[in-house]
């Protein structure tokens, strides 16, 4: 059961080894999206296709209907994997080795939508991946495995994507094989370090400039690519916006100064932004809207941005 590109890796891990037979594959239902709304599969109902592999798409994981199909599997396991929905009792206890989960933190640390995102954002060191037995609490169950990975600093939420979708999966067949082959001891999460990652909108984007410089750049890799990090240009006639793609923290800024948001210099070597403490920002590459992402060197050409102007 999953529906976000981080499940595809799982899914894809489980058909090559003889101990496992994948059944079906559960994931939500097409939506609409772009401009024309038209109706677009799941990453996961794409990758279940390409391996000829049956999918249901129920509109709730509770519904009867599906509930009843579910049975006729008979699943040994359910495999869960950035699925979208809480599971249902039903469900959580219908195989005999219960719903396993792939997630994207070290448990209890980030439960919910945006591990990766907030990780970076919090200016965590290490993340990680974690396999868990499902409870009805949301990421709550207790722990089978867990793996962790250093956050280096040219990482973004979406090369952390990757890592972590491919280190999930490895994992996942590791634990399941251990599961076939003997009683694998399963440990309760601590629940007073427990922390939640809420899902990402569009607006956690916005850059405020009064943030450290450190802040605002775990801020650009952790939104990079969506929702990206972006702020406001007052150049030409109306404001527009810019998104940062890459920037990197400049903490000895000599010969220049000003209060945040403000543009300090401006060449080829890239724009440096005032922040509210902790140096300044300088970007790399962005993107006006409208446009494509540039590198700093090739948007100065086209777009005058000079000292003292100010980003908002």
């Amino acid at each position: 059961m999953g529906t976000a590109e981080l499940a595809c890796a799982s899914l894809e891990s489980l058909v090559a080894p003889p101990e496992f037979q994948v059944a079906a594959v559960v994931t939500q239902p097409d939506r609409p999206k772009g401009r024309a709304l038209k109706l677009q599969p799941s990453p996961v109902k794409l990758a279940a296709l390409r391996l000829g592999l049956p999918v249901l798409q129920p509109e709730r994981a509770r519904d009867p209907a599906f509930l009843k199909q579910l049975r006729q599997f008979s699943p040994d396991v359910i495999v869960v994997a950035a699925y979208g929905q809480l599971l249902p009792p039903a469900i959580l206890e219908l195989p005999p080795q219960g719903c396993v989960n792939v997630h994207a933190s070290l448990l209890p640390k980030y439960r919910g939508a945006a591990p990766i995102q907030w990780a970076i954002l919090n200016d965590e060191s290490q993340t990680g991946v974690s396999i868990m037995k499902l409870a009805e609490k949301l990421d709550a169950g207790d722990i089978l495995a867990q793996r962790a990975t250093p956050i280096a600093p040219e990482d973004t939420a979406a090369t952390l994507h990757e890592r972590l979708a491919r280190m999930g999966a490895q994992l996942l067949v590791e634990t399941l094989k251990e599961c076939v082959n003997t009683t694998l001891a399963a440990r309760p999460q601590n629940e007073a370090e427990a922390t939640f990652a809420r899902k990402i909108s569009k607006e956690d984007g916005r850059l405020d400039w009064a943030q450290p410089a450190r802040s605002l750049w775990n801020r650009v890799r952790a939104f990079t690519p969506w929702p990206g990090a972006f702020t406001s240009w007052p150049g030409g006639a109306q404001p527009r916006t810019i998104k940062i793609w890459r920037a990197s923290v400049e903490e000895g800024c000599a010969g220049a100064s000003g209060s945040p948001g403000e543009v300090m210099r401006a060449d080829k070597s890239g724009i440096l932004v005032a922040c509210g403490s902790g140096g300044a920002l300088r970007i790399h590459e962005l993107q006006l809207e409208g446009g494509r992402p540039l590198p700093v060197a090739q948007f100065l050409i086209g777009h005058a941005l000079h000292p003292g102007e100010r980003l908002g």
